[in-house]
């Protein structure tokens, strides 16, 4: 049976066609740190906006309520809705829905508050999902650093250039991804965590306070 012999030219071209093929995957890698890296400051942002924002939500003033029973029962449904529009929580705003539905039936009061009260908790998880999709896509781009960079080295290696410098300086960058990468992605997942139940606790909030208002329409004295 014949021999089949491969000219050593084809064979040399092996390790080099590698090596020009992937030789860019270190620029890949150095771009996922820079994406990785703004993803970060993206998350810390929309951390620090949120957590002001949710924060002074819950600042309600405790005679808040008291007021609005006052006013409603002595017929100021003027003063009533002057109150809601000068606090800017919201529950001032979905109070001041139900408010400005008085003298209808109470089917619609309480379908106004519910619709209002949906929109204010829209805008308090207003771009929370962002949170929660680098929270998952950070430590995955941190592992598409990773393989780009080892990639990256073992092209280098096949090459024959500075066998040690490139696989140190493979290796570094490899790391380097998979660590901002999770650091990211940490700090995405304990915020978008942190900011869902503070939502929740202004959720609980704004539904206490509507009961209290409906219970204040279905009482006999008004």
């Amino acid at each position: 049976m014949g021999k089949i012999f491969l000219e050593p030219s084809i064979l040399s071209l092996g390790p080099s066609f590698i090596a020009k093929s992937f030789g860019e995957m270190g620029l890949i890698g150095q771009g996922v740190i820079v994406v990785i890296l703004l993803l970060m400051i993206v998350s810390i942002y929309i951390t620090i906006e949120r957590y002001l924002l949710i924060r002074k939500a819950n600042n309600l003033d405790d005679s808040f309520m008291h007021r609005i029973r006052e006013n409603v029962l002595n017929g100021n449904v003027a003063a009533a809705k002057d109150l809601c529009a000068r606090n800017t929580s919201p529950v001032a705003h979905m109070i001041g829905k139900g408010v400005s539905r008085l003298g209808r039936s109470l089917r619609d009061i309480k379908e106004a508050i519910e619709n209002q009260g949906g929109l204010e908790v829209y805008r308090l998880e207003k771009n929370l999902n962002i949170l929660a999709t680098i929270s998952g896509a950070a430590p995955m781009l941190g592992f598409l650093g990773t393989v780009t960079g080892m990639i990256t080295t073992f092209a280098n290696l096949a090459e024959g250039n500075n066998a040690v410098d490139q696989l140190m300086g493979g290796l570094q960058e490899s790391m380097l991804t998979t660590v901002f990468g999770l650091i990211a992605g940490i700090v995405a997942y304990i915020s978008y965590n942190l900011l869902s139940s503070m939502v929740q606790k202004t959720m609980f909030l704004m539904e206490d306070k509507a009961v209290e208002f409906i219970d204040l329409l279905e009482s006999p004295s008004n």
